[in-house]
């Protein structure tokens, strides 16, 4: 049988390294009644999308619980994209590579975070939408700061100051909107991908997302956070 050549084609990477310290097994930890990673499998599966959607990790553990949501794994993680300090381009980068020695190669590659539960398929879809209708190399969703960062404060020798004292009284709705990025995933195509090496190309689009569907997960106040704005969100309240 020859190469299978998948050029066109669609691959979700959803990685998901054990070993994480501040949430033990925060991959596959039960949130609001099903392993946390099975959000962005389902999304991804059910985006009609990708072609393949498999999970990189470097655990047993996962990896059963992932085949079990829907995920593939057709290869674990090298040591060298396992550790701490591995940048996730390394391990996008390193799975495009595999891929293409079994000789499967695609044009779009959309990173998925395995703790994100406000992912959904239309979502995934409307970016595929938008790489197809523009001349964009990437689409990622961000969301707007909640307060004006502008007008933030620091603190400097025990006292509260306004680091940009300039827009003490200039009205919230006159400045400039900042935004940063959701943690939920980066939908690049693969040759501006390989050429810069980075996950934020130098020409992305953006999808603005409600902040209500928006919570990064680094410690256990922000899971629970995470699990109340879900049930939230998903019943619509």
């Amino acid at each position: 049988m020859g190469d299978i050549i998948m050029k066109g084609k669609c691959l979700a990477v959803i990685t998901a390294r054990g070993g994480s310290k501040r949430i033990p097994k925060k991959n596959i930890k039960e949130f609001c009644g099903k392993p946390i990673i099975q959000y962005s499998i389902d999304a991804a599966n059910q985006s009609g999308v990708f072609d393949e959607v498999m999970v990189s990790t470097d655990s047993e553990e996962i990896r059963k619980v992932a085949e079990s949501c829907g995920g593939k794994i057709p290869f674990l993680r090298s040591e060298k994209t396992a550790n701490d300090m591995a940048m996730t381009h390394e391990v996008v980068l390193e799975v495009l590579e595999e891929y293409q020695k079994r000789g499967m190669e695609f044009e779009y590659v959309c990173c998925i975070y395995p703790t994100a539960p406000f992912i959904t398929a239309e979502k995934l879809q409307r970016s595929k939408e938008l790489l197809d209708e523009s001349e964009a190399d990437g689409v990622l969703p961000i969301v707007a700061f909640s307060f004006p960062p502008q007008r933030c404060f620091v603190i400097r020798d025990g006292k509260v100051q306004f680091q940009w004292p300039e827009n003490r009284f200039v009205r919230s709705q006159d400045l400039e909107k900042w935004y940063h990025d959701c943690g939920q995933f980066y939908f690049l195509r693969v040759d501006a991908f390989l050429r810069e090496k980075k996950m934020l190309l130098d020409n992305m689009i953006p999808i603005i997302t409600n902040e209500m569907e928006v919570q990064d997960i680094d410690n256990y106040e922000d899971w629970r956070l995470a699990e109340v704005k879900y049930r939230m969100w998903t019943h619509g309240e």
